[in-house]
């Protein structure tokens, strides 16, 4: 079986390629100084472009969408994707974008599971749980999921990889490692994103609390230097690692670049 890589093309939009399986996850095709709608009136402008455009994807299996907000899935994305595509999501999002015209949104409820299958194989999707923001200030902002990804690699044992959606660190993510089995390799939502003061994803401080607690093999930071309301840089998850010796290995990637995904 071919080795899983991760292709990074900007925020959290990624390219897997797992096994016969391709997904786009989170697509993010605006460019720099375009501007985001992030709900409540509240925009925000890009200050990096993608390294791909629609048009330059490869064919796809599906897409991976944590939660719908115009860094994740913007109007580019509206407008170019395969509408007949599916689309695995949450519930919230599923219903918005079937009324785009999406047929394939598919809304999981956290804990429910979808998979897809290729050649032989399967691939199987898992909502997971998230929280985009602190306390009450979680109503104002579109649910938003995690998902962990188990490839049937005909060898008894899946290779599972979580990527954690614009979650917040909280201790109940050790459900994530408790139900699933153990993290071959994470893809983590970073930036410390602040809107009007409050924290809705993970810093430098909460993205190492996430790595101690479930404890992957790898794992990869993406999600922190595209807009100006991420204000924790990569930099400082760097630091923090080393600081800690937090478990399993660091893979940096940037814009336009592949890694493996395979812990060994």
């Amino acid at each position: 079986m071919s080795t899983p890589t991760l292709e990074f093309l900007g925020t959290a939009t990624t390219i897997l390629r797992l096994g016969p399986f391709t997904l786009l996850t989170d697509p993010n095709f605006l460019h720099r100084g375009q501007r985001a709608y992030l709900g409540k009136g509240l925009v925000s402008k890009r200050l990096t472009d993608p390294s791909r455009q629609v048009e330059d994807l490869p064919d796809l299996d599906a897409v991976l969408l944590s939660h719908l907000h115009g860094d994740h899935f913007d109007r580019v994305a509206r407008r170019g994707l395969d509408r007949s595509l599916p689309v695995l999501t949450t519930p919230h999002a599923a219903k918005r974008l079937q009324g785009w015209g999406f047929e394939g949104a598919d809304g999981l409820d956290t804990w429910r599971s979808r998979t897809l299958e290729r050649d032989g194989l399967g691939l199987r999707v898992t909502a997971m749980p998230g929280r985009h923001g602190p306390g009450i200030a979680d109503r104002l902002l579109p649910p938003v999921m995690g998902s962990v990804l188990e490839l049937d690699t005909g060898t008894g044992r899946p290779l599972r990889i979580y990527i954690s959606g614009d979650t917040l660190y909280r201790p109940w993510l050790r459900e994530v490692r408790e139900r699933c089995g153990p993290i071959d390799a994470a893809v983590v939502h970073l930036g410390g994103t602040r809107v009007l003061g409050l924290l809705v994803t993970m810093d430098d401080r909460q993205g190492a609390d996430l790595v101690e607690l479930l404890e992957p093999a790898v794992t990869v930071p993406i999600h922190y230097d595209d807009y100006p309301v991420f204000r924790s840089p990569l930099a400082d998850f760097v630091a923090t690692w080393k600081r800690r010796g937090l478990p399993g290995e660091l893979r940096l990637v940037q814009r336009g670049q592949t890694i493996s995904l395979d812990p060994r």
